[in-house]
């Protein structure tokens, strides 16, 4: 699985001014969510894997002591960076990791989020147990992610859309499998909710370096799907421009306290 970490790197890296400035990723109804779910507090440690362009760290950052987010592309923390700068935000230290061999000491966070990045991981299990190991006893980890249907035919033709979108995307899980990765890393799952976010196509493709051919390819992959797909990502013509639907799942799980293990 290497070489989907190395095409990582290389996706992230050389659009990772695009991420940093996409609205898509800087705002959602799902981060609001977990903001106030997590209801972080004014002495707490965070770590942010996989952080893109910082968003969910700079959305934590005012209610927390300090929050480090990490990536694997070396281009993109510097974005990152750069735009909390820019923001005048002096909490966030950002550094190059990956997220399945999380460089710090078992619970050194009160609170661990990753948002819209696990599925591009190799192993999601192992990120989960990473995640847990870093987190305190009593903490949170909180993971949004792209969700597909528990029906396998529809889980894998959106997983092979989500692909020729963007090479480096290994697969997105069902809320169940999440539900899996959770109680098996010894999380007890507190919370799970779904969001329906639209997305423009060409928009959605261009951002990640889509030729016109791969637009083509798109177009064609959601206007022509079967039924059970389409009821899933609800393409539609507006003024246009073709408009579908992705789901995201969102899910905090707290590791047991001390006593409770």
């Amino acid at each position: 699985m290497d070489g989907l970490k190395a095409l990582n790197r290389q996706q992230f890296g050389t659009y990772a001014e695009a991420y940093v400035q996409s609205p898509d990723h800087a705002w959602s109804e799902s981060l609001d969510r977990l903001v106030e779910l997590a209801d972080p507090q004014p002495h707490w440690e965070v770590l942010d894997v996989a952080t893109g362009g910082g968003h969910t760290a700079l959305a934590l950052a005012p209610r927390v002591r300090r929050v480090i987010a990490t990536d694997l592309a070396p281009a993109m923390v510097q974005a990152a960076a750069r735009h909390a700068t820019e923001r005048g935000v002096t909490n966030v230290t950002f550094a190059v990791a990956d997220a399945e061999a999380l460089p710090f000491p078992d619970a050194s966070f009160d609170l661990v989020t990753c948002r819209v990045a696990p599925h591009h991981f190799p192993d999601v299990a192992r990120f989960v147990r990473e995640a847990v190991r870093v987190v305190r006893p009593g903490g949170l980890v909180a993971v949004i992610d792209n969700v597909v249907p528990e029906d396998r035919a529809v889980a894998e033709y959106v997983n092979a859309f989500e692909k020729v979108h963007d090479p480096s995307h290994h697969w997105a899980y069902s809320l169940d499998d999440w539900t899996r990765f959770f109680q098996d890393a010894g999380l007890t799952v507190e919370w799970v909710e779904t969001f329906q976010k639209e997305r423009d196509l060409e928009t959605w493709a261009r951002r990640s370096g889509a030729s016109n051919l791969t637009l083509a390819t798109l177009r064609q992959l959601v206007l022509e799907a079967p039924p059970a797909v389409q009821a899933w990502l609800k393409p539609r013509a507006e003024a246009g421009h073709i408009r579908f639907t992705l789901t995201e799942g969102l899910l905090m799980g707290r590791r047991p306290a001390a006593h409770d293990d």
